[in-house]
């Protein structure tokens, strides 16, 4: 995508990038005008905002957090000081994440909400996944009800799928990892759990990218990273803020709670 780039003498540096790109542009009698497909423009005359010769664009703002920048962080909350939340998009160097407008609550004249990990972008490495162990059987006449039982208790920690919450997501994902001289090679999605026993789990394996587990697979469980999320892991965080408004909004700036994180 091209973009305009934007030079500040008051700052003597590039300051901001624009999503149109005129054929001419020019500064004249306290007004900017540029040409595009021959026609001249005058701009900041209307109060409408992200349209640029007809087009309704957005507005993007980007930055990172790099404090401490030897020290693996959780990266928690995210904090935004401004008269609207905006669409947040969150990633590290480990993961990725999300905090949509809508999610935002307000606290005391800001937009306060927690970052979500984003339910495509598992890692059998995050805090988020555990182990089950090596089941005893595995029933799979019924592909949307795989029946996978376990010679242990397996606890109740594992969240089971509602279909009356949010479509039908927000059980745990489950994962099978190969084992080869005793060690897990390579793990591969299985399915969403959809309820649970003392010993078993039911798994439907019928979403998207979901396989039969094996009687010789480890067995693992993830937290839905979305519903569950425990924010984001790395060594930075780099943030962009997207806003689609026909209107004027403003921000002012922008925070998030960090801590070290501890293997």
């Amino acid at each position: 995508m091209n973009y305009t780039l934007a030079y500040s003498d008051a700052s003597q540096g590039w300051t901001s990038f624009f999503s149109y790109v005129p054929e001419k542009m020019i500064g004249m009698n306290s007004y900017f005008y540029s040409f595009k497909n021959g026609n001249l423009w005058r701009h900041n005359t209307n109060d409408e905002r992200n349209n640029f010769y007809g087009v309704h664009n957005h507005s993007k703002v980007s930055g990172v957090f790099n404090v401490e920048p030897n020290t693996v962080k959780n990266f928690n909350t995210f904090v935004t000081n401004n008269d609207t939340p905006w669409d947040c998009t969150f990633y590290t160097d480990l993961s990725k994440g999300t905090a949509l407008a809508t999610q935002f609550t307000e606290k005391e004249g800001s937009y306060f909400a927690y970052i979500r990990g984003a339910s495509n972008n598992n890692d059998p490495k995050l805090r988020s996944n555990h182990g089950i162990g090596v089941p005893v059987s595995v029933v799979s006449t019924v592909p949307s009800a795989v029946v996978v039982t376990f010679s242990g208790d397996i606890g109740s920690i594992i969240s089971t799928r509602s279909p009356l919450i949010d479509g039908g997501t927000g059980g745990s994902e489950i994962y099978a990892g190969t084992i080869v001289s005793n060690a897990v090679t390579s793990t591969r999605f299985i399915g969403v759990v959809t309820a649970r026993t003392s010993k078993s789990i039911t798994i439907d394996t019928t979403v998207s990218g979901g396989s039969i587990p094996l009687v010789t697979d480890m067995v693992l469980y993830s937290k839905n990273l979305e519903a569950e999320s425990y924010g984001l892991r790395g060594y930075y965080m780099q943030f962009e803020l997207e806003n689609q408004s026909t209107s004027r909004v403003q921000l002012y700036n922008v925070q998030s709670s960090i801590f070290k994180s501890y293997p």
